[in-house]
């Protein structure tokens, strides 16, 4: 092949995945409106489900509470229906990060039954025998805020825990343990 013939196909080559390749990576980067819960200045991180958000829009007054009470810096992570799509409570999950990873997580979890209800959140650093942040008591709104902070091996992996009775001594009606934040 002569070396024109080469170049030619070379420039070429460039030329498609500039045209194919580049808008992909592009589009699935979100923008700053599509991190943001219109209408409030709380922010989801890029890993943010579009269940989440449709989650996070049907209860923007309690989202913002938890953005504002987590403190700054703290992005919606995700929002998941407890114990299934009947929903007697929701879990808001959000993160913070700085250069070095991870720097903080904060959970609220919403009451949606009607009245007073037994609930417990607690939230653990990723540590043996750790030192965790509990809210328990009758609440007829959220228990939560509980937040941890530290250096990235601190609260990366921390697990949170949404437990809510039937009534002051009954059987759990929602027991879920999940991941605080992302988690390899």
């Amino acid at each position: 092949m002569s070396r024109t013939l080469v170049r030619s196909l070379a420039a070429g080559a460039a030329l498609l995945t500039s045209v194919f390749v580049t808008p992909a990576a592009t589009a699935a980067t979100p923008t700053a409106d599509e991190l943001r819960l219109p209408g409030t200045a709380v922010q989801f991180t890029s890993a943010a489900s579009t269940q989440t958000k449709a989650l996070a829009a049907q209860h923007k007054a309690v989202v913002q509470a938890a953005a504002t009470e987590c403190g700054a810096g703290y992005r919606l992570d995700y929002a998941e229906r407890l114990p299934d799509s009947r929903r007697y409570g929701t879990l808001f999950s959000y993160t913070k990060t700085n250069s070095q990873g991870f720097s903080g997580a904060c959970a609220i979890f919403e009451n949606n039954m009607p009245g007073g209800m037994k609930m417990k959140l607690k939230l653990c650093p990723n540590r043996v025998n750790p030192t965790c942040k509990v809210d328990e008591g009758l609440f007829t709104q959220y228990a939560g805020p509980v937040k941890i902070e530290g250096s990235h091996s601190y609260v990366f992996c921390s697990k949170v825990t949404a437990i809510m009775w039937d009534g002051i001594a009954g059987p759990a009606i929602i027991d879920a343990v999940r991941s605080a934040t992302p988690c390899d």
